[in-house]
């Protein structure tokens, strides 16, 4: 195995387990009803560059403070945090917080949000995965297999949802099922499996007359099995492969959705932190934006990088070659 994979499969575990992390420390805020730390607002921590020191955030009386789904406090609820703060300064326990990655415009961790933003690309990526993957293979099985009038069908319909564009089909789904992720999930969802389905079928087209499955039709095996029990373990390379490329680009969709406004609520994605920080920008700000831009960049280049090595190592006319 190269170097460059073995550094690419040790970074996707980093980023598996911030993932991992970050949906414990939702889950538990969750049961706790508590406002979770990366959520926390420290206006005495606000724009604090990278490896800055702070005193610890504290929620006065436990209560969480309300702020909207692009992390802006209204002018009233940032007056009404200010004035608490100076009235009350005591509140602080004098415990301190190392900010790695510096604070946003609200005081709170850009690292603890960054995490959670891997949680929210790992959801996108796999809900997505197992919506668009077993419905492409499925249909370019059929079209494949039997041609004829199931294959135009199949041609049919993938030049149908094709032809949609992919965010006004989003938006429909999220008028339909309300924004947040299971909007998200059914939109990328149905939305790129065509891609996946023309694949899927241009291989078992070349499956179809070979001589195992002529075998196999003579011993009587039905289409059933034929399909599932003999073609699909011949194109499992090209499933795997195609598994690899969505999922970078579910997440990629999914921060430009949340950058939009229209995606994840509430939560810090990371199109909603590129959001926040655009504005940033202009006063010097630029940990938020340039840690968020890099984590994606990191995620899709790593993914990208392990389809080339298993389409190189999967794909049976590139070994015949080597």
């Amino acid at each position: 195995m190269k170097l460059s994979v073995k550094l690419c499969l040790g970074i996707l575990a980093l980023y598996a387990g911030a993932a991992l992390f970050g949906e414990i420390q939702y889950r538990v805020a969750r049961a706790k009803d508590a406002t979770p730390a990366y959520n926390r607002v420290n206006l005495e921590a606000r724009y604090l560059p990278p490896m800055s020191r702070a005193p610890a955030p504290v929620e006065a009386g436990g209560a969480a403070v309300p702020v909207s789904a692009d992390g802006e406090l209204s002018a009233e609820e940032l007056a009404a945090e200010e004035a608490a703060f100076d009235e009350a300064p005591s509140a602080a326990t004098g415990e301190t917080t190392v900010y790695w990655l510096g604070t946003d415009n609200l005081g709170r961790s850009v690292a603890l949000r960054l995490v959670q933003g891997a949680r929210i690309a790992f959801h996108v990526g796999i809900m997505t995965s197992l919506i668009a993957i077993p419905l492409g293979v499925l249909l370019g099985l059929l079209g494949g297999y039997f041609g004829g009038k199931v294959d135009s069908l199949v041609v049919w319909l993938c030049a149908t949802v094709a032809s949609m564009p992919g965010l006004l089909f989003i938006l429909a789904i999220a008028l339909v099922v309300g924004q947040g992720l299971p909007g998200i999930y059914l939109g990328v969802g149905l939305t790129t499996w065509v891609g996946v389905c023309r694949t899927i079928r241009a291989e078992v087209m070349k499956h179809a007359n070979r001589a195992y499955v002529q075998a196999a039709k003579t011993l009587g095996y039905s289409h059933l099995r034929i399909m599932f029990r003999h073609i699909l373990p011949n194109v499992a390379h090209v499933i795997l492969i195609q598994a690899s490329i969505r999922f970078p680009s579910a997440v990629s969709t999914e921060v430009f959705i949340s950058f939009l406004g229209i995606g994840v609520q509430g939560e810090p994605s990371w199109g909603v932190m590129i959001n926040n920080a655009r504005m940033r920008l202009w006063q010097g700000v630029w940990w938020e934006m340039t840690f968020t831009t890099l984590a994606i960049f990191v995620l899709v280049l790593v993914f990208n990088h392990l389809a080339d090595y298993l389409r190189d190592r999967l794909d049976p006319a590139l070994r015949s070659e080597r």
